[in-house]
């Protein structure tokens, strides 16, 4: 679940604007979060490596993500999480198991990076770090966030592409110098006229083990 976590956060560390590019750091985090209440939705597709020397791990997946306010849906080739905004169920592919939970704020601010954001300013130390080319060949911003205070994250940095503000390439190192690549293949805005999407589907998973952690 830590990979998740991580990959939520990344996928929104600095989604992209529609309005003019700046310079500034903090007024692309701005946008960024002006656009997304004005989306109401975002659906995004993904692949993340999480690399550690350390650890001797090199793994790679695809994935998906849709959300809508505090609620979202996220999903890998080994889980799926759905969260309504009071209950997550985590369904483990392997095991054929769902855990039942209600996450603390805490544990909601590491899985809804629109709460990591709002409060960006008073956690984080925003720098615009320098620019540099996308894998296709786009001018893009560097942005470096660092924590005021401790925690996993060491710091995210986060690839900005010029021209349209797209996030191409964003990377969470952790303290145990684990790091956390995301390439982002498609963003863009979501709606539903249901919630039913933020709702484990049970009825799908008939012979699905339920563990209720709450």
């Amino acid at each position: 679940m830590k990979c998740i976590k991580v990959a939520i956060i990344l996928l929104f560390a600095a989604a992209f604007s529609a309005f003019p590019q700046s310079s500034d750091p903090a007024a692309i985090i701005d946008r960024t979060l002006r656009q997304y209440d004005e989306w109401g939705g975002v659906e995004a597709q993904f692949s993340i490596n999480i690399f550690s020397e350390k650890s001797s791990v090199n793994e790679s997946f695809e994935g998906a993500l849709i959300m809508v306010g505090d609620k979202f849906r996220l999903t890998t080739p080994d889980v799926i999480v759905w969260f309504d905004g009071v209950t997550q169920w985590t369904y483990m592919v392997r095991t054929n198991e769902v855990n039942v939970s209600a996450p603390t704020k805490k544990e909601l601010r590491e899985l809804n990076p629109m709460l990591l954001l709002n409060d960006y300013k008073k956690d984080f130390d925003v720098k615009l770090t320098g620019e540099s080319t996308t894998t296709n060949a786009r001018m893009a911003y560097d942005i470096a966030l660092t924590p005021k205070r401790s925690e996993d994250i060491k710091r995210i940095e986060v690839q900005i592409e010029k021209s349209n503000n797209l996030p191409a390439r964003l990377v969470v190192i952790l303290k145990n110098d684990t790091r956390n690549t995301v390439n982002i293949g498609k963003l863009g805005s979501f709606t539903s006229g249901s919630d039913s999407c933020f709702v484990f589907p049970e009825a799908l998973y008939p012979d699905v083990e339920i563990i209720d952690l709450r």
